[in-house]
């Protein structure tokens, strides 16, 4: 009795764990856009390397006249070489982009370091 027990709450903790771990790969929490200037791109890590970014989204005033940054961090997946190409392409070119991203649940270590990662890029006019 009790080694059935066991094997069926062995089964249903494996089965819950690769659920809840394809949930957060898949799911997407919330998806949006965001625009200003990319600062950075960096490919970090030991084993895992992931793609992490920097957008200056503007900033804003304190109400003493100083301006305040906003960066925003972000991911690219590995495999999406077309956003990464295009992020390449507009921090040599000095131009504002509309980033286009998708938020997860919860950020996963061997994807990237932020929950947000970015499916798409467009040149914003008006900018330099």
């Amino acid at each position: 009795m009790f080694k059935k027990f066991l094997i069926w709450f062995l089964f249903i903790s494996i089965a819950v764990s690769a659920l809840s771990f394809v949930f957060v790969i898949y799911v997407d929490f919330s998806d949006g856009k965001r625009a200003g200037e990319l600062i950075k791109m960096s490919r970090k890590g030991v084993i895992f390397k992931t793609y992490e970014g920097q957008l200056n989204t503007g900033g804003f005033s304190e109400g003493n006249g100083d301006i305040t940054s906003s960066i925003w961090h972000f991911s690219v997946k590995p495999s999406n070489k077309v956003v990464l190409e295009q992020i390449d392409n507009a921090i040599d070119g000095g131009y504002r982009v509309k980033l286009y991203y998708e938020e997860k649940y919860a950020n996963v270590f061997f994807l990237g370091e932020t929950k947000y990662f970015v499916t798409k890029v467009e040149k914003v006019s008006g900018g330099r």
